[in-house]
């Protein structure tokens, strides 16, 4: 079966291709209903339909860019065409309208935007400011609204439960038995009159309803869980000016004139124009499938929604939104699209497939062997051309039972059950802080067999502070505010100003007054601690700011590992700084500011100095930075690299971040667990190890290596080497993607990555769980990812891999309690049928147990809570057989030992109660009915754990498998003792119930003994 599965049935967690989709569905050829079993799967036509799009949106914007640069030199000769303002846009107090701002930016339609005025004259006619953004005005908003449009995309509206009860209603098989119902009870009540004659048919209608109730509540409560955890994906906020001031917003509150501020990975929230920003470089690959980045600027100022800052930073005036936009109707269409499936919902459809086809030829025999009988026995009584009307409810009888034996036999659920605790386990992630963007992440997460994390924000606390600087060539601690207003009084002058110089304008980060009036300072972590030392020497932000002008700026790039700006001084001078990782900066360096304020030359005893210091703090495990200048020459053009080399150093800082608490015991987790952490950083390679000794992740037997020396690397020394690599420190996103490639291929493991930046990205979709940070990761990232870890924290980490290995182990659980029941209930129809020609278990009751091991027992066991005993064993690894050799073991013991005891009792069952008289088969078959049905109450406790003989640990905790058991039992009794009419039982005796219950009890024993099998 697992090699029939491997080849036809397998596909990759994520990016398989459109074959692979096709193939697994044209193999499933034994399905009850269509609609229910491929709800959860990917919509393939839809996904045509986006692609279309995309090639559409590109040639449009082709043609667009080619038209603007022709119009360029027509716009001075040509007078443009006149545009009216609608009546109800001026009465609101506006000067353009939607459609017009639409075809401005969409067209990228420079003509139209000069005769606007511009982006100056856009804003005015949008009653906006440049600087302080819209008022906050709430009748102007609601104006603006009614006018522009909201920032929302269409969505598909919420499916009510009346439609999963019409859904649940196409199942073929229960359509088959609904129609057998009905003709049965139109022969009943022929033949027996009203109401004997209607109690078969009645008793299938009703079991028919109550098995498309459960199914229908089950699945509308998943369809709410997604659609809650789709509600917290779509959360993405934004930074806005608002009446002056700077302020966090929802990108759904957006409205055409707000003034939006764009960094280095995010997505662009809405159509808008490029007000002012340097080095902007866009992404629209997601709106185009245009790989190649377009340099946004005042000569192309256009910017669409759902495209990307792929470098730079901007402040852009949004135009354009919600579905008026070209994303807003992609993204309409992308979401029909659906997620891909995930690897074991496509092999349980596998599985249901082939024990669908084996029940479909096991349920065609036992109707021809019964028929065969009534033939045969007709036959010898002479009467095969004469039929009662008793005997055609016989012949439709035995038709119910097999068109229900196909109802058990097909495990419709199996798949579904992946689903149902995908959907449980997503929803309890979101409350541990972590938020599954791709289904297939979350089971897929259970196998990691590797772990590749950040260090900064992930394995530390991402609250940093400079604790330590070194001025001057003076080292001086600076923890407390006292001892910095001691660095200030020893500095020189000339030096501090430079410094300070320095601090405020080379950097992403801004010091803004809030709502509230208090100061903020908005930025990266790392940016923020540099800003407050900055601020703590007495420096004023606003002040540095406005005294020079920023000629250009190139932002902090990962590759590089620093980042640079180009000011033009009051006195008319050029000056160039430069910050970064310190080895770096102080290698492009020349010469050094000494302690007397003097610019002396950087010699060798200097650079030793220096790099002792780096290592002092890096030893300390403190983050370093590196902060120089040099002066450039007059007429430095903006279209003219920053210099690399020839700098003046001004200092070094050393920026405390503490490791985060638990982040030790979670790596211990992870090593007794089987899974191998990493730790992958932009840091010198001293203050990583510091931190991974801290951490427990570097180990006397391990290395740490910088990214450079790992890409010079040969493949055969990369293979002995990457097994022992616990700390990658100087590394690139390349390097990165180039660990996790080898990982998975060389090795073979299942490998899981955090990332937080944009040029993360590609390691985030090589790996096969990308796990991208909720707090410091940008848009980019997060697209990139499978899941987004909410708190940037480690110890979340282990726990979705906690609840990836219960996601896996649950489905494995249900597949063994499903498959029993599968194969005894299978057994014992057909050999009944062969052997005494007629079936033990008829249609109702056969459709309760179809109940129990379907819809009830997947609730029962697919929502099962993890345990810290899963942290415990070894991974699965990649080439894990999902149905173990411990399943068939428990499996078949576990059928074979009920079907003894069934075969027993209908062989043996009368002379052992002393049954009698017209109703002693009614009685016998009930007692098997009940035997069978507590066979698998207990089979489903036992299955709680498929080695461990104590099953009970932990059971009071899960109140929906108690729930699931209650309600089984108490309606089990409600059927045997009270609608025995309509279920074809009659009420057992008290030592008959002690029976059924204790042939349970000894079938949960004989599961306990088979657990004592090594296999």
């Amino acid at each position: 079966m697992e090699s029939y599965l491997h080849q036809n049935f397998e596909v990759k967690p994520k990016g398989s291709s459109e074959e692979v989709l096709q193939r697994w569905r044209k193999l499933c050829s034994v399905v009850k209903n269509p609609k229910r079993r491929f709800r959860f799967t990917a919509n393939l036509s839809k996904r045509v339909e986006a692609a279309a799009m995309r090639r559409t949106n590109h040639e449009k914007l082709r043609i667009a860019v080619l038209v603007s640069k022709a119009a360029i030199q027509f716009i001075q000769g040509v007078p443009p065409s006149e545009y009216t303002v609608p009546k109800e846009v001026k009465a609101a107090g506006f000067e353009i309208c939607a459609d017009e701002l639409f075809s401005i930016v969409d067209g990228h339609d420079l003509r139209k935007l000069n005769y606007h005025g511009g982006v100056n004259g856009i804003s005015e006619k949008l009653s906006t400011s440049i600087s302080d953004g819209l008022t906050t005005d709430c009748n102007l908003l609601r104006r603006r609204q009614e006018i522009y449009g909201i920032n929302k995309f269409a969505e598909s509206k919420a499916r009510s439960f009346w439609v999963f009860i019409w859904e649940a209603l196409q199942d073929m098989t229960l359509m088959i038995l609904g129609v057998c119902a009905v003709v049965s009870l139109i022969v009943g009540i022929a033949v027996e009159g009203w109401p004997k004659g209607a109690h078969d048919g009645l008793g299938i209608v009703a079991s028919i309803l109550l098995v498309v109730f459960v199914t229908a509540t089950s699945d509308y409560r998943q369809s709410l869980q997604f659609r809650d955890l789709d509600k917290e994906k779509k959360k993405i906020s934004i930074q806005v000016t608002r009446n002056g001031y700077r302020q966090k917003m929802s990108i759904y509150d957006l409205l055409p004139g707000d003034i939006v501020h764009l960094a280095i990975g995010d997505q662009v929230p809405a159509d808008g124009l490029f007000v002012s920003g340097f080095s902007v470089l866009i992404d629209e690959s997601s709106l185009t499938g245009e790989s190649e980045p377009v340099m946004i600027s005042t000569d192309n100022p256009f910017l669409l929604s759902g495209t990307k800052l792929q470098d730079g930073s901007c402040k852009m005036i949004v135009t354009t939104v919600g579905m008026r936009t070209q994303w807003g109707k992609l993204i309409a269409t992308l979401s029909e699209g659906g997620d891909d499936e995930t690897p074991l919902q496509v092999k349980l459809n596998g599985v249901a497939t082939i024990i669908g086809k084996v029940g479909l030829f096991f349920s065609v025999v036992t109707f021809a062997v019964l028929v065969n009988g009534l033939l045969t026995r007709k036959w010898l009584e002479g009467t095969h051309w004469y039929w009662s009307g008793g005997e055609a409810l016989e012949l439709l009888e035995y038709f119910a039972v097999a068109v229900t034996i196909v109802v058990v036999a097909v495990p419709e659920g199996l798949p579904l059950a992946v689903t149902l605790s995908l959907a449980f386990a997503m929803k309890k992630m979101m409350g541990d802080k972590a938020l599954v963007r791709h289904l297939a992440a979350c089971e897929t997460m259970g196998s990691a067999t590797s772990i590749c994390s950040d260090k900064t924000g992930t394995l530390t606390t991402n609250h940093m502070t400079v604790v330590k600087s070194c001025i001057c060539m003076n080292v001086k601690e600076v923890r407390k505010s006292a001892e910095s207003l001691s660095l200030c009084s020893e500095i020189p002058d000339s030096a501090r100003k430079l410094l300070l110089q320095s601090i405020f304008n080379n950097t992403g980060a801004e010091v803004v007054i809030n709502k509230g009036g208090k100061r903020e300072i908005l930025g990266t972590p790392t940016e923020i601690a540099i800003l407050e030392f900055g601020l703590s020497l007495g420096g004023d932000f606003q002040a540095e700011r406005q005294a020079s002008k920023v000629v250009k700026v190139e932002p902090f790039n990962s590759v590089k590992k620093q980042m640079g700006v180009v000011l033009e001084l009051p006195d008319g001078g050029i000056r160039a700084h430069c910050k970064g990782a310190s080895e770096i900066v102080l290698a492009a360096c020349d010469k050094v500011i000494n302690s007397n304020g003097e610019v002396v030359p950087l010699d060798v005893a200097l650079v030793n100095q220096l790099n002792v210091t780096i290592d002092q703090f890096a030893g300390e495990a403190l983050r370093t930075l590196c902060l120089a200048y040099m002066e450039l020459e007059n007429g430095f053009s903006p279209d003219d690299p920053i210099p690399v080399a020839g700098y003046t150093c001004i200092g070094i800082v050393g920026i405390k971040d503490p490791v985060r608490p638990g982040v030790k015991e979670s790596v211990a987790t992870c090593r007794s667990a089987g899974i191998t952490v990493r730790m992958v950083t932009g840091d010198n390679i001293n203050t990583a190890k510091a931190i991974a000794r801290e951490c427990g992740i570097l180990t006397d037997d391990g290395i740490a290596i910088e990214g450079p020396k790992f890409r010079e690397k040969k493949l055969e020394e990369l293979n002995e080497l990457i097994p022992k690599i616990q700390v990658m420190a100087r590394s690139s996103p390349l390097d990165k993607h180039m660990l996790v490639k080898h990982l998975k291929t060389t090795f073979n493991e299942v490998v899981a990555v955090t990332g937080d930046g944009t040029n993360d990205a590609p390691a985030l979709h090589e790996a096969d769980i990308g796990l991208a940070m909720g707090i410091a990761g940008t848009e980019v990232a997060k697209e990139s990812a499978d899941v987004i870890i909410l708190d940037d924290n480690f110890s979340t980490i282990v726990t979705v891999a906690k609840w990836g290995r219960s996601v896996y182990i649950n489905i494995q659980k249900f597949v063994q309690f499903q498959l029993t029941v599968n194969v005894v209930a299978l057994i014992v129809n057909f050999s009944s049928a062969c052997l005494t020609g007629n079936a033990p278990l008829t249609a109702v009751q056969l459709l309760w147990v179809n109940m129990i091991m379907d819809t009830l027992g997947a609730l029962a066991l697919a929502t099962e809570p993890p345990t810290d005993e899963l942290m415990k064993r070894p991974p699965v690894g990649r080439k894990g057989n999902f149905i173990s050799n411990v399943m068939w073991r428990n499996i078949l013991g576990q059928s074979f030992y009920q079907f003894v005891i069934i075969w027993s009792l209908q062989a043996k069952g009368k002379s052992l109660f002393g049954l009698e008289g017209p109703d002693s088969d009614l009685t016998l078959n009930t007692l098997i009915f009940n035997s069978f049905v507590f066979c698998q109450i207990f089979n489903e406790i036992s299955s709680r754990d498929m080695e461990e003989i104590d099953v009970f640990k932990g059971i009071l905790d899960n109140y929906v498998f108690v729930g699931v058991i209650t309600c089984t039992v108490v309606f089990q009794f409600i059927i045997v003792e009270y609608l025995g009419t309509f279920a074809n039982t009659t009420p057992l005796t008290f030592t008959q119930w002690v029976f059924s219950i204790g042939i349970g009890l000894l079938g949960m024993l004989a599961a306990a003994a088979l657990k004592m099998i090594p296999v």
